[in-house]
């Protein structure tokens, strides 16, 4: 398992820390009344390394492992940042990396560790299906040296700025293949040719500055190439960023639960009421304590997840479980820090009631906990499939 106080981790953590400073809370706050998004971070972060960190240095990158990223993400969320605007670029490029063509590695991997272009946005979800991914209907179908996308995709974040998507699509009926995991493939689409020409994004305004939309696809034509790995392959070469994204989202949630009790310390230390600090009542003090448990006890998960997949062995269990617990817990320690901060929570200058929004997103995505719920009743207790 990786050490959290690893020497190297520390020069991550210090070195992301140095950068958010260059971004406080009036710049995320700013940000989030105007509905934006924070390119000068996205760039910053860029042209730092930070975001290629997992490519390998043979195409640019780093070559650091999910452990080294996961750091990464933390870190800014515990900043008081929103790294929501940049998971995409880590956790999308895990299909490319393990499975395009090596002509497709040298031509794209490259370009994302310098920032010529951005791969911010995976295209799954649909209206219809939401987590049943083996029923989506969107298809693409090969004709000649193209294939043409017809259908819709739901929750696609960050497709305004990105370059390029991953997209699952059907390649085969479900009626026509043996297993329903299998018909699916994985396209590279760049977004730049396939808005207004058969691509069209319909943007989804909601309670977070998290920006997600509505595809439509309407004969969309991507060239032949655009395939990564086997025709029909794709769910199965999808897992892997999945549980990635997972890992990924686990540590953020971390971040955001280290940042809440930090904050709900600190007023609760400041703050005196009746003659005395607040955090000296154990109604203010035994909340914060408890998240703080809470939180200790999901970094281990954290890290049981990247050393699973680092090491290349099934990480799906502990990924899950690490979502489910950080998740769980940054949402406890939001809501220990609104309670602390009273009616100053609810006052956006103090940034609580903005980060207590971003944090409970990830009670509902990129998997709800009643799915993690099920698949560990499932795989893991071998209780019957419940859906």
């Amino acid at each position: 398992m990786t050490a959290c106080n690893d020497e190297h981790l520390t020069a991550i953590r210090e070195g992301v820390r140095a950068l958010c400073a260059d971004f406080p809370a009036d710049y995320w706050r700013r940000i989030d009344e105007e509905k934006g998004f924070p390119d000068a971070f996205v760039s910053a972060m860029t042209a730092a390394g930070w975001l290629s960190a997992m490519i390998p240095e043979q195409y640019g990158g780093s070559g650091l492992g999910l452990a080294e990223a996961s750091v990464i993400l933390e870190e800014v969320n515990r900043c008081g940042g929103n790294s929501g605007t940049i998971h995409g670029q880590m956790y999308n490029m895990f299909t490319l990396l393990r499975h395009g063509s090596e002509a497709q590695k040298n031509h794209y991997l490259p370009r994302l560790a310098s920032g010529e272009l951005r791969l911010q946005s995976m295209g799954v979800t649909e209206p219809t299906t939401g987590t049943d991914t083996t029923r989506i209907k969107t298809t693409a179908v090969r004709q000649g040296d193209t294939y043409v996308i017809n259908g819709q995709k739901v929750w696609i974040s960050r497709v305004q700025h990105s370059d390029l998507m991953i997209l699952l699509a059907r390649t085969t009926p479900l009626a026509e293949v043996t297993k329903k995991v299998d018909g699916m493939s994985i396209f590279l689409v760049d977004l730049r040719e396939a808005i207004g020409n058969g691509l069209t994004v319909q943007p989804i305004a909601n309670m977070v500055n998290h920006e997600t939309n509505e595809l439509f696809f309407d004969n969309l034509q991507i060239p032949a190439d655009s395939l990564i790995g086997e025709e029909g392959k794709g769910f199965r070469y999808i897992l892997d960023g999945l549980n990635a994204e997972r890992t990924l989202i686990a540590a953020e949630c971390i971040g955001d639960g280290r940042w809440f009790v930090e904050k709900s310390a600190q007023y609760a230390r400041d703050r005196v009421v009746f003659g005395r600090p607040i955090g000296q009542n154990q109604g203010v003090q035994f909340p914060i304590a408890e998240a703080h448990i809470e939180l200790e006890a999901a970094d281990l998960m954290r890290w049981q997840a990247c050393a699973d997949y680092d090491a290349g062995r099934n990480a799906g269990a502990s990924a899950n479980m690490a979502k489910y617990l950080a998740a769980k817990a940054s949402w406890e320690a939001a809501n220990a820090c609104l309670q602390t901060h009273g009616g100053f929570g609810f006052a956006c200058e103090y940034d609580v009631e903005r980060k207590f929004r971003e944090t409970r997103l990830y009670q509902v995505a990129p998997i709800s906990t009643n799915l993690i719920l099920s698949y560990v009743a499932e795989h893991l207790l071998e209780l019957p499939r419940s859906f």
